[in-house]
């Protein structure tokens, strides 16, 4: 008898995003938690705030922890 194993494999609705709001997630160059999200040009397009490093000599403007990413480039940790 031959076994036959299956392999679930997780697929969402266009209207369902994949990752919710203060979900830690990865990425080619790093990680941060999704701040917010939004469904654009066929795909969720998300928000992540990425850690700050060491405090820099200058102010710093906010923003510049934030990276807007695809859902296909992201992976929950």
């Amino acid at each position: 008898m031959t076994e036959i194993k299956i392999e679930v494999t997780r697929f969402n609705s266009p209207l369902e995003r994949l990752y919710d709001q203060n979900i830690k997630v990865s990425f080619i160059g790093g990680e941060g938690i999704v701040r917010s999200s939004s469904f654009e040009g066929g795909t969720w397009r998300y928000l992540v705030e990425m850690p700050q490093g060491k405090e820099p000599t200058f102010d710093r403007a906010g923003a510049e922890t934030m990276v807007l990413l695809n859902e296909r480039e992201l992976c929950a940790t």
